[in-house]
């Protein structure tokens, strides 16, 4: 099964035509045609099927056949995870991180960051095309890019977690980690959450954790955290 993404289709539409990107890709390189059934979702957790009516190579068009909405999970996970110095390493971890399974991510800037820009726009396709690849009906969501401050002073309904490697009292993730339960946690960037940002999260009631024996780069140590979620809630 090959999925397609379209924000524009929902639960009303009974016709669809395809942008001329995806409607070449459909009729050239798959050689699809008339009569052929495609499978497609909107990242808001609608499975469509549809079969192609039109295999135009500059707007193929398809006809809705049914409609599914996928179940969601009964718990979120939300990451923020600092920019990494190398963009190849954070499009790693978002890849990587929509396959195992998550809600949403925020990238958020702290004392040590070394980069400060994001490309949303190339990030977004990321997941979108890891989305479709691990046939996920539900598009994880990428939010503006914020400061550590502007983040940990938010209102938060989820369990809350900072990973850090501070030689300060720890609790381990895996054993604070809770099932069915919404939760939060912060990944700093390659050198680390300053002390004051550190001292910032335990007053806001950001539960200190590590997440293992050995220092971990930044987008390990996310989608180890991503993972350790994703298994206890599937035991």
């Amino acid at each position: 099964m090959q999925l397609f993404y379209s924000p524009d289709i929902n639960e009303n539409t009974t016709e669809f035509t395809f942008n001329k990107e995806e409607s070449k890709h459909i009729t050239k390189v798959l050689r699809k045609n008339i009569g052929d059934v495609l499978h497609i979702t909107n990242g808001k957790g609608w499975l469509f099927i549809a079969e192609i009516i039109v295999p135009n190579i500059n707007k193929c068009t398809a006809t809705i056949i049914t409609k599914t909405l996928q179940p969601k999970r009964d718990y979120t996970l939300h990451l923020a995870v600092a920019p990494t110095k190398m963009n190849d390493r954070y499009e790693w971890f978002l890849e990587k991180a929509t396959e195992i399974g998550i809600d949403s991510i925020t990238p958020i800037i702290c004392d040590h960051s070394e980069r400060k820009v994001i490309k949303q726009e190339r990030f977004e396709r990321i997941l979108q095309s890891a989305m479709k690849q691990s046939l996920n009906c539900y598009l994880p969501k990428l939010n503006p890019t914020l400061s550590f401050k502007e983040f940990i002073n938010q209102n938060f309904e989820s369990d809350l977690f900072i990973a850090h490697c501070e030689e300060t009292e720890r609790k381990s993730l895996k054993q604070q980690l809770k099932t069915k339960t919404n939760t939060t946690i912060l990944i700093g960037p390659e050198g680390d959450f300053s002390t004051k940002e550190i001292a910032k999260a335990l007053e806001n009631n950001f539960i200190p954790i590590t997440l293992g024996e050995t220092r971990l780069r930044t987008e390990t140590a996310a989608i180890v955290a991503c993972h350790s979620v994703a298994y206890i809630n599937h035991l």
